[in-house]
């Protein structure tokens, strides 16, 4: 099984911290960065390979490479979205499509969480080939990337605008991908970015529940985690970060 990261985006609202840094690249515990602990969560379940998809200032990330290799002995491989300033992360997905083409984790590179969010994602393998975290918890608003589940527990719905009464919980950028969704998902993220280019790459999901995938959840439960978009997050990060 590989890892993926995705880590392109420019981080706008943590302006100035993200201004030449990439958000991953932020501190969250002592000198640990989102990414360290990402790659840290990774290695926990026995992943040593890891696609990391990279755009805003990219070298830094390759040049933290060499150091989290040696520490978690784990290989890292960089994969360049060169349109990253104009485009959402469905591409970013698109192009990491060779990696979860053998099974896949997929973890947002702005997501700080504990391992045992994997854990319990690997605990449900073989309830579908596309599983997603949900917290099934946390009471939402306007930004969170709601899901609505059918009454057979699939994926019916995930999109940000979903009214919050209407859905079962918020998905929190960490999917397991299996290899009999790989090829569909390749084509439904292509068909979505090819749509419009500004999509995220749960509209890709989307697709593929339209297409007729099956797309399950993994509810979380009470789990101390934050998706770092603006300072508010980047704080509460550094709050939970170190009890992990």
């Amino acid at each position: 099984m590989w890892g993926i990261v995705l880590a392109a985006g420019g981080g706008t609202r943590l302006r100035p911290l993200t201004d030449t840094l990439p958000k991953t690249l932020l501190p969250v515990d002592g000198d640990r960065t989102i990414f360290e602990l990402a790659i840290a969560n990774l290695r926990s379940i026995g992943i040593t390979d890891v696609v990391v998809v990279t755009g805003h200032a990219a070298k830094l990330i390759e040049d933290a490479t060499g150091p989290l290799e040696a520490r978690y002995s784990i290989t890292l491989h960089h994969v360049f979205n060169d349109r990253y300033a104009d485009w959402n992360n469905a591409y970013s997905l698109w192009l990491a499509r060779d990696a979860f083409a053998d099974a896949a984790l997929l973890v947002n590179g702005d997501t700080v969480h504990p391992p045992g969010v994997q854990e319990r994602l690997l605990a449900a393998r073989g309830d579908a080939p596309l599983l997603l975290a949900l917290d099934d918890v946390k009471r939402l608003g306007d930004e969170e990337m709601k899901v609505r589940l059918t009454d057979g527990g699939t994926v019916e719905r995930i999109n940000k605008a979903l009214e919050p009464r209407t859905v079962h919980g918020e998905y929190i950028g960490i999917s397991l991908i299996e290899p009999d969704a790989a090829a569909p998902l390749a084509d439904a993220l292509r068909t979505t970015f090819e749509r419009d280019p500004g999509l995220y790459y749960e509209d890709g999901y989307q697709q593929l529940a339209d297409d007729g995938g099956e797309i399950r959840t993994t509810a979380i439960g009470q789990t101390r985690w934050v998706e770092v978009d603006n300072h508010d997050d980047l704080a509460r990060a550094r709050e939970i970060a170190c009890l992990y």
